[in-house]
């Protein structure tokens, strides 16, 4: 093995695929990445077996060779060096030097040909293609509502569903629930899968804030996503998402727009003195006006009131502030719409003029 290759043309690279390195594992070989050389290109592997990231780039003096090496050690190494440097990569199976300069450091490496890559599919269930800020924008309106560890894993994810010519997400933890959708530009094969929470997470870091393209293929127990110099192949949950067509309310009557930013201010200044467990607080509802109360075990109370164009039920409803303060940090609109049945049920939110958003929260009681 033996590579010359600039320190920044190195560094984005190593960066996009240390996201999923586990830096303790029972496979030793899991904490390394794989570089492989061949064609002029030079590709950086990592996985956890769950999820799969390769990055390439351009490299015209590298000879064809394949090594495993520590992931965190050779990006720490790349950060520690000034901008600028050179670097001149060698080694074999279980070596790897690092020079440049004054500065060498020897790596212990590990064979490739025991790396566990994950192999792309060969059957395919359906594929589109998307640009890239338009997806991460829908990852961004839904990912929140994500469970963490849930024993129902099924919630540990996203529901990515093909339907009818639209592509829908869907994240729930069984309190809340997202919803988003968007028209796809050429046709695809109804289907549906749950996105692994930490495949998320990594394509909201790795997508760019741009138009160009992403591609995205459902196949057998897997998708996988190609973008800019990168490809990601992740395993699915398997399980059964629930019907979250019988969450999302139809016809609340009770309702009222008013800006983002005033209530999302409002509602964090009341959840300062919420019970710190339950984060409990009370919406009461009057005529033009909205009251935002909260108290906790110590006896403290505040209260927000702001004006508003309601002319509903009067109402005393209970939520968990936390996910109310969640889906307003999350959507970009300047306005946001409230809609309430009674004071037994859940509270919908949506973007005025935009039926393609849904944010439903499960009352409380206080």
């Amino acid at each position: 093995m033996n590579i010359k290759i600039s320190r920044e043309t190195l560094l984005k690279p190593l960066t996009e695929v240390n996201g999923i390195v586990e830096r303790k594992h029972t496979l030793p070989i899991l904490s390394n990445i794989m570089l492989e050389a061949k064609n002029n290109t030079l590709v950086l592997t990592a996985t956890d077996l769950e999820i799969q990231i390769s990055s390439q780039i351009e490299s015209s003096n590298a000879n064809n060779f394949s090594i495993t090496v520590s992931a965190r050690k050779l990006l720490d190494i790349c950060r520690a060096l000034p901008e600028g440097s050179e670097l001149d990569l060698s080694g074999t199976e279980t070596r790897v030097t690092v020079k440049t300069g004054k500065s060498k450091f020897n790596l212990q490496a590990l064979p490739s040909a025991d790396f566990p890559l994950i192999n792309r599919s060969e059957t395919t269930a359906s594929k589109f293609v998307i640009e890239q800020n338009k997806f991460k924008a829908l990852l961004r309106q839904v990912e929140f509502s994500m469970a963490q560890q849930d024993i129902r894993y099924y919630l540990n994810g996203l529901l990515l569903e093909i339907k009818d010519g639209k592509l829908n997400l869907v994240g729930t933890d069984g309190h809340r629930l997202s919803f988003t959708s968007t028209t796809l530009n050429a046709a695809a094969t109804n289907q549906e899968v749950i996105l692994p929470r930490k495949t998320v997470i990594e394509l909201i870091k790795l997508l760019n804030d741009s138009d160009e393209e992403l591609a995205i293929e459902f196949a057998n127990n897997q998708v996988s996503f190609e973008f800019s110099s990168i490809k990601i192949i992740s395993k699915i949950i398997d399980g059964k998402f629930p019907d979250y067509s019988r969450v999302i309310p139809q016809g609340h009557q009770n309702k009222f727009e008013t800006d983002r930013l005033g209530i999302l201010l409002a509602m964090q200044r009341a959840s300062i003195l919420s019970n710190e467990k339950y984060r409990g607080i009370r919406m009461v509802l009057s005529t033009n006006n909205i009251k935002m109360i909260s108290t906790n075990s110590e006896q403290e109370d505040a209260e927000e009131e702001l004006e508003l164009n309601y002319s509903g039920d009067s109402l005393d409803i209970g939520f968990n502030v936390t996910y109310l303060i969640d889906v307003l940090n999350n959507i970009q609109n300047d306005k946001v719409e409230f809609s309430f049945a009674d004071a037994n049920s859940s509270c919908l939110v949506t973007i005025p003029g935009n039926s393609d958003y849904k944010y439903v929260v499960m009352p409380m009681r206080i």
